[in-house]
């Protein structure tokens, strides 16, 4: 098979559309020059994790009474003050709150909610109206419009977000480097990339864009593999896909690599049917994983200079179901944990479950892309408005 037949049949040719240009110019930082150089990292709960039986409004007599077969026993909530509480499965965030690196955002959610797992977590990742479809995200927006500072984005995973897709430009994914230095690496490839001509290179259709994609793969995987043998990290994770993934880009932000921006997930937050089981479990994957990659940033200094946000596509309904569980709700919680929080702990009053919408839901209070343009301006220190395409009122938190 020729480079040209290859390059257009390839599966692996699709999945390397998903790598751009400028992880060429990929560059390492010395430890002494990454003080101040500020990551951001995104944590995904997928199915719609329900909040409220995350951070607990214990003094509302409604969640009781709606909730007479799943509400966590008040004897076991992690009392936050005098309204909230963390379900216990969350315990090792509650060290994080008393040290003053947690904030709590409620009722985080947008107008006219949509119920859908696809289509709210296209809205989350476009940033955009509920009646609008917009396919780029909010994080390859970001990238299009700062790639020249050599600034990147990657997604610690199987494939690549919407979140991640740019108008010009793509973010990469990379579950394994190791795996994606191997792919990269064989002699195949080696011959491909080398005998690539100028004319190949600059050819404005899609297989030159595929040779471009090819070269800067086959470069950009080199870069990530040495980074990963330079600074291994040796922090003690959960046994858990979160885990792993938090592990990865600990080493990454260990090692300088010149990214900005790294995403994840956890999934199965859909829990229709007996929920408390399900959750507790996704719960305390997620607060261990966390756990212990803050310790691991703290270790080489680098969690200062990282904030963590956390996001579920939508909460669940308030009251109950027959079998044990909870349908599709609206607003729910946010998580921000960092070493430099300008407002840390309960940001906002707690759910109001005495002034539900008419499908009894939560009305929401903050608008998720607000907490966006905070984290774009105050912290990528970027034009919010440039990337979120209007202006949003900005929080506090950072």
């Amino acid at each position: 098979m020729n480079r040209r037949d290859f390059l257009k049949n390839s599966v692996f040719a699709s999945s390397m559309a998903l790598t751009p240009t400028f992880m060429k110019g990929m560059e390492f930082l010395t430890p002494s020059q990454l003080s101040g150089y500020k990551n951001l990292v995104v944590i995904q709960l997928s199915g719609g994790n329900d909040g409220l039986n995350s951070v607990i409004p214990f003094r509302a007599d409604p969640y009781y009474d709606l909730r007479s077969e799943i509400a966590i026993d008040k004897g076991k909530i992690l009392r936050l003050n005098d309204e909230l509480g963390l379900n216990p499965s969350l315990a090792p965030l509650l060290s994080l709150y008393d040290k003053g690196e947690l904030c709590i955002i409620n009722n985080v959610g947008y107008p006219n909610p949509n119920r859908s797992h696809f289509r709210s977590m296209d809205i989350w990742h476009s940033a955009s109206d509920s009646d609008a479809y917009v396919q780029s995200g909010w994080l390859g927006r970001y990238l299009d419009a700062n790639c020249k500072n050599a600034h990147g984005i990657i997604e610690v995973d199987d494939g690549l977000s919407l979140a991640m897709k740019g108008e010009h430009s793509n973010g990469i994914a990379a579950k394994n480097p190791w795996l994606l230095h191997q792919s990269t690496n064989t002699n195949f490839f080696r011959n491909l990339t080398n005998n690539i001509s100028d004319s190949e290179l600059l050819d404005e259709d899609n297989q030159g864009y595929l040779y471009k994609t090819l070269v800067s793969t086959s470069a950009s995987s080199q870069y990530i593999q040495k980074t990963r043998k330079i600074y291994d990290t040796k922090g003690k994770y959960p046994q858990n896909k979160l885990g792993g993934q938090l592990k990865t880009i600990a080493s990454f932000i260990a090692s300088g690599l010149s990214t900005r921006v790294y995403y994840t997930s956890l999934g199965g937050f859909d829990t229709h049917v007996y929920q408390n089981g399900p959750q507790n479990n996704l719960l305390k994957q997620y607060a261990t994983s966390v756990e212990a990659f803050v310790e691991d940033l703290k270790h080489y200094d680098r969690f200062k200079d990282t904030l963590i946000l956390t996001f579920s596509e939508f909460g669940r309904r308030v009251k109950e179901n027959a079998s044990r569980g909870t349908d599709h709700g609206t607003a729910s919680n946010v998580y921000v944990v960092g070493g430099n929080l300008n407002k840390a702990g309960i940001y906002n009053d707690g759910p109001d479950l005495l002034n539900l919408d008419d499908n009894g839901d939560l009305k929401y209070k903050v608008d998720f892309r607000s907490v966006y343009a905070t984290v774009l301006h105050k912290w990528l220190e970027v034009d919010d408005k440039q990337i979120l395409n209007r202006n949003f009122d900005r929080l506090n938190f950072v």
